[in-house]
Parts: C-alpha cells; structure tokens; sequence
C-alpha cells in the first residue's frame, strides 16, 4: 500500500516525518488546517522554510462551516499564501479541505494556476461546483465514509475515474463507533468497483495508474493542474 499521511500544522510536519524516513511508500504532507488558521499562522514562516524538503502539501483549504465563520479572514490569509508558495515552488500536490467552501477553493485555485495538482478530499459541494472542479484539473480522494452518502455516491459517480484516489480520512471519519485506519481506505474499492461497473481487482487496478499519473515526475521542471486535465 501507499500512504500519504497529512498534518494539520507545519510543527508537526518534522515528527511526523520522522517516523518512517527511510519507507519509499509513505510521505507526509506539509499542512496548515483551516480550522486552525487564526492560532497557527505564525508558523507560515515555518512553513516556507519546510515546503522545498516535501512534494506533498495538506491538509490545507478553507472551512465556510458556521463555527469557524470568526476566523475566515485568517484561512483566506493562510491559503493565499501557502497556494503563493507552493506556485514559487514550482507546484506541489496538494490535499485540499473545501468542506461548505468549494466555490472559494476554487476560486483561489483558478487564480492560483501553476500551484500545483489540488486533490479535494471528501469533496461535498454541489453538483455544479464540481463540474467546475473537474474543468480546473481537479483530483478527488474518496473514502469508504464518503461513499455510505448519497451525496457521497451521487458526487463520486459523475468525477473522472482517471482522477480518483482512495483515503480513509481516519481519525476523523469512523466505522463501527472507531477511527478508520489507513489500511481500510481499501474498504472503499468494493463500492468504486460497483459504481464503475468492475471487479474489484480492474477498479483497484485503475486506481493504481491513476496514483502513479500523479506521482509521476513532473515534466519541465513543473506541476500544473491544468495539464492534468484529461
């Protein structure tokens, strides 16, 4: 299996890290959470000086959730600069958080071309702002929590299979009353299989190509989302 595992603030991007240097099939994103915008971005120097060590960046993004209207100002702050720093970089694959904020993200997404491929993770906008997304290169991560929504499924069946990849979004989605565990994002390919109309093993196989595409290293020096959309 493959991991990226994400952080929620760029102090913990080093420990994080460290716990599997030396394992070429787990990475670690370089994030700063919305939620944790207004305390946490003191640390966007912080966050600067890590991005050139990681090809990974999230969780970062926007939250329009009522509970966190008082600090919107600080996420629009915090994601201007970090899509800025990421497209000085050259681009970066990026794990997006868009939760009741999608025309936003991708508002600052189609300002921000040349920051990299944006993956939204548990995408649950409209139907029209994800015809939007997938008109801007957008990737999608999608997770056995996700797929037991009829929005969840009803999204999902209509997002480019070549652009899909799985997640468990654990520790906050849960099963059974528990926390998902990064092994069972592969609970998800029975219900992508169903709605792909395959076996499991073809749709696992598609997921596979679609991770390595994104993975890929990067032509000319750069990773736009624009050259991704197929």
């Amino acid at each position: 299996m493959y991991v990226l595992s994400v952080t929620n603030t760029p102090s913990a991007w080093l420990g994080t890290s460290a716990l599997a240097p030396t394992h070429s099939r787990i990475k670690t994103g370089l994030g700063l959470h919305p939620q944790l915008a207004k305390q946490r971005k003191v640390e966007l120097a912080l966050f600067e000086t890590l991005l050139p060590k990681t090809r990974y960046v999230g969780e970062v993004g926007l939250d329009g959730s009522p509970g966190f209207a008082d600090i919107w100002q600080d996420q629009l702050e915090v994601f201007e600069r970090i899509l800025s720093l990421c497209r000085q970089s050259n681009g970066k694959i990026m794990s997006i958080h868009s939760r009741r904020a999608a025309t936003p993200v991708l508002d600052y997404l189609e300002r921000s071309r040349g920051s990299g491929i944006p993956v939204l993770h548990w995408f649950s906008g409209s139907q029209r702002e994800l015809a939007r997304a997938i008109d801007l290169g957008c990737w999608f991560s999608v997770g056995p929590a996700m797929l037991l929504s009829v929005k969840g499924r009803s999204l999902f069946e209509r997002m480019p299979r070549k652009r899909i990849l799985t997640e468990s979004d654990g520790p906050f989605a849960m099963t059974d009353g528990r926390s998902l565990l990064p092994w069972e994002a592969h609970q998800a390919i029975s219900q992508i299989a169903k709605a792909w109309e395959l076996s499991p093993e073809r749709a696992e196989s598609q997921l596979l190509d679609n991770l390595r595409i994104l993975t890929a290293p990067p032509k000319h020096g750069h990773q736009k989302s624009e050259s991704l959309a197929f």
